[in-house]
């Protein structure tokens, strides 16, 4: 049993987020499994998107994929909101175009 769902290093973990692992104990053993980094990237994966319609799909496709074992989004550039880090060459290029 785990007291608190764990969040991540930049980002807190959203309500809706947070409901649906506390709903579903595989995906939450799954979640726990992961590095706080691992699940930072996933919130600003599903965090990031502007229409609400593009969030419900991260969400549905990071839960997907937790549970087929992945770590982190396929395909992200990294979250841009961490401060221990200077941004990538390949963030500061698509931050820039």
């Amino acid at each position: 049993m785990i007291d608190k769902i764990p969040g991540g290093i930049a980002h807190e973990l959203p309500e809706d987020i947070e409901s649906a692992l506390s709903l579903d104990a595989t995906l939450l053993d799954a979640w726990v499994r992961l590095t706080p980094i691992a699940r930072n990237e996933c919130f600003c994966w599903v965090i990031s998107p502007k229409k609400a319609k593009t969030r419900e799909q991260h969400i549905k496709r990071m839960f997907s994929e937790l549970k087929e074992g992945k770590h982190r989004p396929c395909c992200w550039m990294g979250c841009i909101h961490r401060t221990e880090k200077e941004l990538s060459p390949s963030q500061k290029f698509l931050l820039t175009t």
